[in-house]
Order: C-alpha cells, then sequence, then structure tokens
C-alpha cells in the first residue's frame, strides 16, 4: 500500500469522511467528479487549491477501500 499522507480522517471534519489534507474536500466528491466525466486538470483548474497528487491519493484511496474484503456479522 503506498503512502497516503494526503488523506485525512477527522471527526470534526466533513462527518468523518476521508478529506483532502484536512479541508473540506472529499474523497468521495472528487470519486463522484471524475465518474461523471471531469479530468484531473477540470478539477484542478475548477479547485486550485488541490494539487494532482491530492487527486492521485484520492483516487488510490478509494480503490483501496473498495477491494477491503467484507465481513458478515451476525443478525441480532
Amino acid at each position: 500500500m503506498d503512502v497516503l499522507d494526503r488523506i485525512t480522517v477527522n471527526p470534526a471534519v466533513m462527518g468523518g469522511k476521508a478529506c483532502v489534507r484536512g479541508i473540506r474536500v472529499t474523497v468521495g466528491m472528487i470519486v463522484g467528479q471524475i465518474a461523471a466525466g471531469r479530468t484531473l486538470d477540470d478539477l484542478l483548474s475548477h479547485y486550485p487549491y488541490l494539487e494532482r497528487e491530492d487527486l492521485l491519493q484520492a483516487l488510490r484511496y478509494a480503490a483501496w477501500r473498495a477491494e477491503e474484503p467484507e465481513v458478515v456479522l451476525a443478525q441480532a
């Protein structure tokens, strides 16, 4: 697993969702924008405070989370 030093999780920021560098930009927003057809360059021009590595780490984080094993919990 690559180091994801730009992805932060803080209960006080965006309800604890994974964010970029502690700012109010979530991994989910970035992935959603890419899924909607936006390019990295589009996002960088619309969000000038983001850096290319922020976007790449957000995508790597999302891919890593998607590969987590599912654990079946007992029903009460």
